[in-house]
């Protein structure tokens, strides 16, 4: 993946700095990212198998998009911008559900967002740079998989996952008026 510069952000999400995402990620400096769970008209969730040559949690289960926000960009123009590259598709009506921070791995510090949405699956190209592959599974489907094969799923998936199913996860709650 590129090393692209990202905005350095404080625990509330106030823009302090820059610098290229290997170093925030090998410093472990706040920085931001969205996330989006779309459904299609089944209610089920689509969900990517995260390409093997990502550099970080390869060949695991992940948001239908998960983005880094570029230098000055809201968390809105981010989300559109993961549905064109990964999905192929333009944006619908985006709800947002939370903004949060979260360590998401060694290094990983992160305020994020997180929105639902909706996906018409014959609309859905993915990119195979970043996504294996795709597939829809149900919220409870998703449940007894994280049960029993937590590994499986990328650290920040897995606490979303937890988050929307109304259990106990790491993901620490801001006031959605803070810093959009």
């Amino acid at each position: 993946m590129a090393d692209e510069i990202i905005d350095i952000v404080t625990e509330n999400n106030d823009v302090v700095g820059q610098a290229r995402r290997s170093v925030v990620h090998q410093s472990g400096l706040w920085h931001r990212g969205v996330h989006l769970f779309l459904f299609d008209p089944s209610g089920r969730l689509l969900v990517q198998g995260r390409s093997k040559r990502r550099d970080k949690f390869p060949s695991t289960l992940d948001c239908s998009v998960s983005e880094h926000l570029k230098p000055g960009e809201g968390y809105v123009e981010a989300a559109v911008r993961g549905l064109r590259e990964e999905l192929g598709i333009g944006p619908g009506e985006l709800r947002r559900r939370i903004q949060f921070r979260m360590v998401y791995g060694p290094g990983d510090h992160m305020v994020s967002e997180l929105y639902e949405g909706s996906v018409t699956p014959e609309s859905v190209t993915f990119d195979p740079d970043e996504v294996e592959q795709i597939a829809y599974y149900t919220l409870s489907e998703l449940d007894v998989w994280l049960d029993h094969q937590p590994d499986a799923f990328s650290p920040w998936f897995a606490q979303l996952l937890r988050w929307y199913g109304g259990k106990a996860s790491q993901l620490v709650a801001m006031k959605i008026g803070e810093a959009e």
